[in-house]
């Protein structure tokens, strides 16, 4: 595999021309709303690095992880639906329309071979189990979530692409036709078909595929359609944004919430536990779904803390949580009415 195909490319003039005309872009790069630097202050980036080599046990399963085989091809037409493929990977199909956010099917997070590895369990699902797809939405440019081998095995079967700004760029050099990619910055909104509509809201982050950050933006999405309106978080840290955005878009049936692979020493730019249900409340999200764990490790904490913590603080805040195994049907006209188990529990 050609690395330098996978790094994608950087954005080219006229995009660039366009950048900087906007609010968030500055220097050659998109700004966060808040100040956010990557580390809290007075942590070092050698501090960090020394302790990924800490030893934590548990941070990855010591079995393979349950999923369940879900036939995505052969859905009825009317079943609304959420089917979650661990990390940040998920299937929509809602008013006859299906989405498919953040795909990672090559089995790493890494564009270095055997590294980044999925969990057992975790990596069943792949491109020939996606039927077409209507709208493929990438949230930012992360090997975790913008997959060079995934999207390409993809191409034939996406309607079109919705992503932030320069994320297109990748997309175009990696042979995709431009009339299927709408690129668009925060709070800019597509009407998409009838009844349905796709907003860009910010999210507190950062992007880059090797060591050019911030070149394209990072988000997350507002998804409107005939009878329901969804949060599609992406990653990010706390921040005022979440209050903007329930105030300008909610209340929201359902927030997909990023909730994983976060570190006390990295906190403005992966939400901690506690932190999620604030942004749900904020929100306005009558339900929410915890993605960003169960597939890689990329944080030092135990593979199902993430699961562990966030349903405790939603239990103590009286929150409607749902928390479906891989593959696991989410049917979103009765959240209302589901029970969950804690499947992580007995993989523990």
């Amino acid at each position: 595999m050609n690395l330098v195909k996978q790094l994608g490319q950087f954005p080219d003039e006229k995009r660039k021309e366009y950048f900087n005309t906007l609010s968030n872009y500055k220097n050659g790069k998109f700004q966060n709303i808040l100040p956010t630097p990557a580390l809290l202050e007075g942590e070092s980036m050698t501090k960090a690095l020394l302790g990924t080599l800490r030893k934590i046990d548990n941070t990855s399963p010591r079995t393979s992880l349950p999923f369940v085989t879900t036939d995505l091809k052969n859905l009825f037409p009317e079943e609304n639906v959420m089917v979650w493929f661990g990390h940040s990977s998920y299937f929509l199909q809602v008013d006859g329309k299906r989405f498919l956010i953040d795909p990672v099917f090559s089995g790493n997070a890494s564009p270095m071979p055997g590294s980044i590895k999925a969990f057992p369990g975790a990596d069943y699902y792949k491109p020939e189990h996606m039927p077409d797809i209507d709208f493929l939405l990438i949230s930012h440019d992360h090997w975790d979530h913008l997959d060079y081998k995934t999207v390409q095995a993809l191409k034939n079967k996406v309607g079109k692409v919705i992503c932030g700004l320069g994320t297109g760029q990748h997309f175009e050099y990696w042979g995709w036709n431009p009339d299927k990619i709408t690129e668009k910055n925060w709070w800019e909104s597509i009407d998409i078909a009838e009844g349905f509509r796709v907003t860009l809201t910010p999210a507190r982050h950062f992007s880059g595929r090797l060591l050019n950050r911030n070149i394209s933006l990072w988000t997350s999405f507002v998804l409107k359609t005939p009878t329901k309106n969804l949060f599609l978080g992406g990653d990010s840290g706390y921040g005022n944004h979440f209050v903007e955005i329930g105030e300008k878009y909610g209340p929201f049936d359902l927030a997909i919430m990023e909730c994983g692979q976060y570190n006390e020493k990295w906190p403005y730019i992966h939400s901690l536990p506690d932190q999620i249900i604030t942004e749900v409340k904020e929100l306005k999200a009558r339900n929410f779904i915890p993605v960003h764990h169960s597939k890689f490790k990329l944080a030092q904490h135990t593979w199902y803390e993430p699961l562990e913590l966030v349903s405790k603080y939603a239990e103590e805040n009286k929150q409607p949580i749902s928390l479906p195994v891989i593959g696991e049907k989410v049917n979103l006209d009765q959240l209302d009415h589901s029970v969950w188990k804690k499947w992580w529990k007995d993989y523990i």
